[in-house]
């Protein structure tokens, strides 16, 4: 990939990560609306590990916005802060199914379903996730600490929906929130704090064998995408916040309308082509 095909893939994975209109399938569409004929080889030993490294300017935006709450986290392992110990048992009882499903199944569901037409049917299931949330969204009360454990498990499980191009991470998390009890900005906390050790570990499997293909363009290329990606997604937690605290009865709605619409634009794209 060049410099001006990954500046543009980074913004669009750093705004689509965080905002719950899934990142995976936008890096599957994008090439395909710019009409990028992408090396073979490439999309076989590098499509991966590069967009990883896009992922991890997402995990270090996420880790500037919520600094605060993270070292309070990290302190939390030397004293006694029960507050935030527990905050970290339950990110950690969230992490720990998608990291498990993760590691054995994402690269066969990405094999599986990495083209357009999966990836705008998906796009379009996810835009009826998003709706149904917004449906249950008012039995939302509680904060994270009111969480109980089994609660944080079956929100990470959710997240495992991601590994499907189509489904978004945060859209997902956000949904299960809901059905937990969680308040809509809650929600979205949980959501964003949840993304961080993921993308994180997922950097720690895949980034290495970026490095080890001895390609040093290519790593070069990738690491300004990082930096683009960061700034992007830094941008786009700082609004889904924002969005989330004023709009609290219909927030989840525009973004379900918008995968409804851009789904069926590429599937009806894909229809017409044949």
């Amino acid at each position: 990939m060049d410099f001006s095909q990954t500046f543009i893939l980074a913004i669009v994975q750093g705004i689509t990560e965080l905002f719950p209109i899934s990142s995976v399938a936008h890096s599957v569409l994008t090439p395909y609306v710019f009409n990028w004929n992408l090396d073979t080889a490439f999309l076989k030993e590098h499509f991966l590990p590069f967009m990883v490294m896009l992922h991890l300017g997402t995990a270090v935006a996420l880790l500037l916005f919520f600094g605060s709450e993270w070292t309070e986290i990290i302190k939390s392992l030397c004293k006694r802060d029960n507050q935030s110990r527990r905050l970290l048992y339950l990110i950690l009882a969230g992490t720990i199914p998608a990291a498990i499903i993760g590691f054995t199944l994402e690269k066969p569901l990405r094999f599986l379903f990495s083209n357009v037409t999966s990836a705008a049917f998906f796009l379009m299931v996810n835009g009826c996730l998003l709706y149904w949330g917004e449906k249950i969204r008012s039995k939302g009360v509680k904060t994270i600490q009111e969480l109980s454990y089994k609660e944080a498990v079956i929100i990470g499980l959710f997240q495992s929906l991601a590994l499907v191009p189509g489904f978004s991470r945060s859209g997902a998390t956000i949904t299960a929130g809901f059905t937990a009890g969680l308040k809509h900005s809650e929600s979205v906390r949980f959501s964003m704090l949840l993304a961080t050790p993921i993308i994180i570990g997922a950097g720690i499997l895949e980034v290495p064998k970026l490095l080890q293909t001895g390609l040093g363009d290519l790593l070069q290329v990738a690491i300004v995408g990082g930096i683009a990606s960061g700034i992007a997604a830094f941008l786009s937690v700082w609004l889904m916040m924002k969005w989330f605290h004023k709009n609290e009865i219909s927030a989840m709605r525009p973004f379900a309308w918008y995968c409804w619409i851009a789904g069926g634009l590429f599937l009806i794209s894909q229809f017409v082509s044949l």
